[in-house]
């Protein structure tokens, strides 16, 4: 009796082999993996680290004063001391904000008066508004200690505990969803187009494999594969940066859902790309068309709220911006993935027409 022939192991044979050949590929795992954490491990540190305000100190300043140690005290100001030519060299470059000279006035009563300079350029734009509002919360709290005096009305302040948005809170999901596009397209594309050339799947042909299995086989060992990566980067995000997961380990599992939701549909693209590829060599620049405006554009950096009017339609259009924007909803604002309709939505409506498109182009010889 002949022993029929299982494509349930055929597949699952498929799906080891085309993982162990992703793990051992350097720069398959470095850009699907290390290129994310490199830059959450960069805006995860710079998003830690507190605005600082660069200072020089002009020679002559009375450092006992009382604004002197107050600015000294303050931990966004870093007071620097240096010879006068270098500080004008360093403001005009913008290394530095402003150059402050505080000197006593002369015939002071009870209550000390200072003179207080302050020399800035326009380099320093960015962040003098910063000093003088530290500057002026300084004099305030002197001239409160000298000059007591009522007031027309008492503000009571209620400060209720509250989620601080962090920098990797907005990074990592953008990050995430990068990596999942990235590695969909491009790791798709060059293993078809592959597989294609060196006649692979020829090969197949003369198994008992079904097509089927070959896709079904590939797709799992990348959904496997990138299910790891966001297992790394998501629990670094949280553990070393505090990524905020609202519902701790019920908010990670619907972050590798959604994972593994995006990876599908991005998948697609791959395909695409992989099927109307002349050769190898232009398979690159057809997937950076995919994936380069994405990147820019569908809040991975920034919010699409600060591109300008005119290009925020253009922004709005395109998948990854909504799979970030469901990553940000679900992570920071304790969603669930049945609150994210509308982006699943526009998810599966773009998965639907990459798909009919790719399965009337595909290519299997």
């Amino acid at each position: 009796m002949a022993v029929q022939y299982s494509q349930w192991r055929a597949m699952l044979a498929i799906t080891k082999a085309s993982l162990r050949a992703i793990l051992r590929s350097p720069s398959t795992v470095a850009f699907t993996i290390g290129f994310p954490l490199a830059f959450i491990l960069v805006f995860g540190f710079i998003g830690n680290t507190a605005v600082t305000v660069k200072v020089g100190v002009a020679p002559g300043t009375d450092k006992s004063s009382y604004i002197y140690q107050g600015l000294a005290a303050a931990k966004s100001v870093k007071l620097i001391n240096e010879p006068v030519g270098e500080m004008e060299e360093d403001m005009i470059k913008g290394r530095i904000t402003a150059i402050v000279n505080i000197t006593q006035k002369p015939g002071q009563g009870a209550a000390p008066e200072y003179d207080v300079q302050v020399r800035s350029s326009t380099a320093g734009a960015d962040k003098i508004q910063v000093f003088q509002s530290i500057l002026k919360d300084v004099v305030a709290r002197i001239d409160d200690r000298y000059y007591q005096r009522p007031s027309v009305a008492a503000v009571n302040t209620t400060v209720v505990p509250g989620r601080v948005y962090k920098t990797i809170d907005f990074i990592l999901p953008g990050m995430l969803g990068f990596s999942l596009l990235s590695a969909a397209v491009f790791g798709t594309a060059f293993l078809f187009f592959s597989l294609r050339q060196t006649l692979v799947l020829k090969r197949f042909f003369a198994t008992p494999v079904k097509r089927s299995s070959i896709i079904i086989g590939e797709t799992l060992s990348r959904l496997l594969f990138q299910l790891i990566g966001a297992v790394v980067i998501i629990g670094l995000g949280h553990f070393a940066f505090g990524f905020t997961l609202v519902h701790g380990a019920v908010t990670f599992i619907e972050m590798l859902i959604l994972s593994l939701f995006g990876l599908v549909v991005f998948m697609g693209f791959g395909f695409l790309v992989s099927s109307v590829a002349k050769n190898e060599s232009t398979i690159p620049p057809i997937a950076n068309v995919i994936s380069m405006p994405q990147f820019l554009l569908a809040g991975t950096f920034f919010s699409v709220d600060a591109m300008p009017s005119w290009l925020q339609p253009v922004c709005r259009a395109m998948p990854l911006t909504y799979l970030n924007d469901a990553f940000r909803k679900v992570a920071f604002e304790g969603q669930h993935l049945w609150n994210v309709g509308k982006e699943l939505g526009v998810l599966t409506l773009w998965g639907l027409l990459i798909y009919a498109i790719t399965v009337r182009v595909f290519k299997w010889e």
